[in-house]
């Protein structure tokens, strides 16, 4: 079973949770009112419209309307007049939760990270101090984990029920951006961690959100064209470019770079008769008009009768049949990974050990890439699963309902999830309860 955590602190009136950006949506605001039923205070700072919609409680949230610049010196002071003890916030590399994390270490504030899954789609992470890049993941070799699984008594876990997040993550994105739009002139010094402007951003997720039917009409040719074709075919999993994985953890400035050294090295090395398939995110909005791409540096490289483009969707209707997975370091490659598939990556993530990812040349990959030690994978998947990963999602009603019953008492634990798995003993423990 789940070891999340060793003792709850049980009196928690002088703990004061101070929220940041989190994911769009009413996750933040749910998690707040139930952290305040264990008598400790919640408050959020928001920098601009959006933010300010999702928080329920008005009373309890500020405006950050000042430059930037102003920043760190008015969080010092917000934590100091307001004696926080806990920082809570989504994503750790957009500069806001930069500085506030920097400065989290040299006060001694415990620092709450939430992150997509990295074992997606049923699981969220919950990190102390950084995700991603920033993980204590990144510190730690195969061989420590197993050797920490080896001391404990933590279970297989089960897959939870399917939260069916993705319409509702649309959803609540392109509302979220309405009200940054609308109300943008209240907020005048906001500067979002992304390069387009908020005109785009919002046109892009209203697009996305209309056109959700004909893409889904879109991307069942194109799977069934693939399925059907009867040729082997290699999957490159395509990232949102904008995304803090791509931009902080890798050297690609964007897909195009990423696509064009995949067809160099596809063209250089892979059989003749092999054909190479590019997923699309399932919530791209395709601010750069990815299928064009893809068709020019197709035709550039000699193999456009051998390239392929889908739109999002689920990745199991192609992934089961492929040879094997490129990306940067999209956390849906694990399900690569569990699959025994081959996979190359080209930047730094939590599940890039060299026991998994090839280290071969891309042209080598391709013409015969190799397998990845599967019983390492199995066992670095179940200490992520008896750590940092907990069931539920943050967009759909069921899938918030089932990660609050589990991560509330993770930040209430005096311990980090990474040393709250522990040998067996009497202490009680907290074990993951799954969805029916």
């Amino acid at each position: 079973m789940q070891e999340h955590q060793s003792a709850i602190v049980t009196d928690q009136t002088l703990r004061h949770f101070l929220f940041l950006q989190g994911p769009h949506g009413p996750f933040f605001s749910q998690l707040a009112k139930m952290l305040q039923r264990t008598s400790a205070k919640t408050s959020r700072i928001g920098f601009n419209a959006g933010d300010r919609a999702f928080w329920r409680d008005k009373g309890s949230f500020t405006a950050f309307q000042n430059p930037h610049a102003d920043w760190p010196a008015f969080l010092e002071d917000y934590v100091e007049s307001e004696k926080v003890t806990d920082i809570v916030l989504y994503g750790d590399v957009r500069p806001i939760h930069a500085e506030a994390l920097a400065m989290a270490r040299t006060k001694g504030i415990r620092a709450h990270t939430f992150e997509e899954g990295y074992l997606r789609p049923y699981w969220v992470t919950y990190e102390r101090g950084g995700t991603n890049g920033h993980s204590r993941l990144m510190r730690m070799s195969v061989a420590e984990m197993s050797a920490k699984l080896d001391q404990s008594d933590a279970d297989t876990e089960t897959p939870p029920a399917h939260w069916g997040d993705m319409r509702q993550h649309i959803f609540y994105s392109a509302i979220y951006h309405w009200f940054l739009l609308a109300f943008r002139g209240r907020y005048e010094n906001y500067q979002g961690h992304r390069k387009q402007p908020l005109s785009v951003e919002t046109l892009a997720y209203t697009k996305r959100l209309v056109l959700m039917p004909f893409f889904a009409v879109d991307r069942w040719q194109a799977t069934q064209r693939i399925r059907m074709g009867g040729y082997p075919y290699h999957l490159a999993l395509l990232q949102l470019e904008h995304d803090a994985s791509f931009q902080a953890h890798s050297t690609l400035k964007d897909n195009e770079e990423f696509i064009d050294i995949l067809m160099q090295g596809f063209a250089e090395g892979a059989p003749a008769h092999h054909h190479l398939v590019f997923k699309a995110h399932p919530l791209e909005a395709e601010r750069v008009p990815l299928k064009q791409v893809i068709r020019n540096l197709s035709a550039k490289h000699s193999i456009k009768d051998r390239v392929h483009y889908v739109r999002g969707g689920k990745l199991a209707q192609i992934l089961d049949h492929a040879k094997s997975a490129v990306t940067v370091n999209s956390t849906s490659a694990q399900q690569a990974l569990w699959r025994g598939m081959p996979l190359k990556t080209f930047g730094t993530s939590v599940y890039a050990k060299p026991e998994f990812t090839s280290q071969q040349p891309l042209a080598e990959f391709f013409n015969q890439p190799s397998a990845p030690n599967l019983d390492g994978y199995k066992a670095y998947r179940k200490y992520l699963l008896s750590t940092c990963q907990v069931p539920g999602g943050y967009y759909s009603r069921k899938g918030r309902r089932q990660l609050l019953r589990e991560v509330v008492d993770m930040m209430l634990s005096a311990t980090d999830p990474y040393d709250a798995l522990r040998q067996s003993d009497d202490t009680p423990r907290h074990p993951l309860r799954v969805a029916k």
